[in-house]
C-alpha cells in the first residue's frame, strides 16, 4: 500500500481518474480531502485554532498553524424567516423576519412605515416599499445587521430562498445573504432536478422539515399547519389553508396589515416548533458528534466513515473504494414480512430504529470484524 499526498485538489483528482482509468485500485478515493483532514484529527464540530489573526466587518479570518479538536457548545444567534407571494411564486409579495427580539415585514407597496400589534401583544415593523427590488435589498440588510448564525424557516431552502434566487437573477441583483456579504452556493440533488442544496457562507440554513425528518418525527404530512397544529394546537391565519394562494392575493391587494400579519405568524410558528422541540440543540448535538455539518441532513454513511475510518487506520486498515455509480442495489434495507389481512384483536407494532446499532455493538458487527472473522474459528463467542 502506497500513500499519495498531493498540494492541490486539483492534482489529487486528476491522479485519482489517471490511477482509475488504467485499472488501479486506489483505496477510499471517495473521501473529500477536508473531511479526511478533519475525521483524521478527530475533529467534528468543534475546534481550537491557532494562527494569525485578520478581524474583518463581521467576521475573523484566520490563516490557521493548528487544528485541533475542543470542547465548545456554542449559543447560536437565530433567525426565522418566510416570504410570501402570488400563487405561482412568480412575484414577490412579502418577506417576514422573527426572533425573539425583532418582528419585522418588508412589503412591496406605496413607500410607508408602520407598526402593528401581533396577537402576542408585540409591535410588528411594517415596511412597504416601492418595489421587489427595495424588499429584497431591505431585507438583505436587515440580514447583515442582524447577523445571524442560523437562518431557518419551513421548505426554507427548496422554496423561500430559491425563490429569492429566482427573483434576484430576474432583475440582475446579487443576493448577498452570506457573512461578508457572499452568495448562496446552490447545488442541485443528485436524484431530482427541482431539489437543492444551498451553501451559505458564514451562516447555516436549517430546514424544520428535512431537519425534523432526520430527528425521526413522524406525521401524515410535514406541511406548515398540520406539524403546528400537532406541535403548538395553533396554525395559520387563514380561514382555508387549501385556498390560501388565492386569499393571499386578495389580502396584498385589499389587506396588506393582515398580510403582514399572517406572514410574520409562519416564521413565528417555525421559531417555536424549532424552540419548542429543541431542533438548534438537536442539530448542534449531532454535529459535535458525528462531524457533518449543522445543516446537512442524513448523511448516515458519511458520518460513519467520519467516526469508523481514522480508528480503522490506527488498527492497519483502509477501506476499499465503493464507485456509487456501479453499485446497483445500494441500501437494500431489512425484510419485510407478509402481512395476514384481517381485524385482529391484539396487534404488536415493533419499531427497529434502535435494533441496527444493537445488534451492531452486542455482536461486534462492523467492516474490519467482518473482514477477519473467515480467518477466525470462533470470532463471536457464544
Amino acid at each position: 500500500m502506497s500513500a499519495l499526498y498531493l498540494k492541490s485538489q486539483r492534482k489529487l483528482f486528476d491522479i485519482r481518474e489517471r490511477l482509475l482509468s488504467n485499472d488501479i485500485r486506489v483505496t477510499e478515493a471517495d473521501l473529500k480531502p477536508t473531511d479526511r483532514f478533519l475525521m483524521e484529527r478527530f475533529i467534528t464540530a468543534a475546534v481550537s485554532i491557532e494562527g494569525e489573526l485578520s478581524p474583518r466587518e463581521s467576521f475573523n479570518d484566520i490563516a490557521p498553524s493548528s487544528l485541533v479538536a475542543a470542547e465548545y457548545r456554542p449559543q447560536l444567534k437565530a433567525v426565522s424567516i418566510d416570504i410570501e407571494t402570488d400563487y405561482q411564486a412568480s412575484t414577490l409579495y412579502s418577506i417576514a423576519i422573527y426572533s425573539d427580539d425583532i418582528s419585522i415585514v418588508y412589503m412591496v407597496g406605496l413607500a410607508d412605515s408602520t407598526s402593528l400589534k401581533t396577537d402576542e401583544s408585540r409591535n410588528l415593523e411594517f415596511h412597504q416599499l416601492n418595489s421587489e427590488r427595495e424588499v429584497i435589498t431591505a431585507f438583505v440588510q436587515k440580514i447583515r445587521e442582524l447577523d445571524p448564525d442560523v437562518i431557518m424557516g419551513w421548505n426554507i431552502v427548496n422554496f423561500d430562498l430559491r425563490c429569492l434566487q429566482d427573483y434576484c437573477d430576474r432583475l440582475k441583483m446579487p443576493l448577498e445573504l452570506g457573512r461578508n456579504s457572499e452568495t448562496i452556493a446552490w447545488r442541485k440533488a443528485r436524484d431530482s432536478n427541482d431539489r437543492y442544496y444551498a451553501l451559505l457562507p458564514g451562516r447555516a440554513v436549517l430546514d424544520g422539515i428535512e431537519l425534523m425528518r432526520s430527528a425521526t418525527y413522524q406525521f401524515e404530512n410535514f406541511s406548515l399547519e398540520h406539524v403546528s397544529r400537532q406541535l403548538l394546537d395553533r396554525g395559520k391565519l387563514v380561514d382555508d389553508v387549501d385556498q390560501r394562494g388565492e386569499e393571499m392575493t386578495n389580502l396584498f391587494v385589499n389587506n396588506k396589515p393582515a398580510l403582514a400579519l399572517y406572514n410574520l405568524e409562519d416564521c413565528r410558528l417555525v421559531w417555536d416548533i424549532f424552540g419548542k422541540e429543541a431542533l438548534i440543540s438537536f442539530a448542534l448535538e449531532r454535529s459535535l458528534l458525528t462531524g457533518l455539518e449543522l445543516d446537512r441532513y442524513g448523511g448516515s454513511v458519511a458520518a460513519f466513515d467520519f467516526l469508523y475510518l481514522p480508528r480503522l487506520h490506527r488498527k492497519g486498515y483502509v477501506a476499499p473504494f465503493v464507485d456509487q455509480s456501479t453499485v446497483s442495489n445500494v441500501s437494500p434495507g431489512g425484510y419485510v414480512m407478509g402481512s395476514i389481512p384481517g381485524i385482529h384483536e391484539n396487534v404488536i407494532v415493533l419499531d427497529f430504529k434502535s435494533l441496527y446499532p444493537s445488534i451492531i455493538r452486542t455482536f461486534h458487527v462492523d467492516p474490519l470484524a467482518l473482514a477477519v472473522a473467515a480467518s477466525q474459528e470462533n470470532p463471536i463467542p457464544g
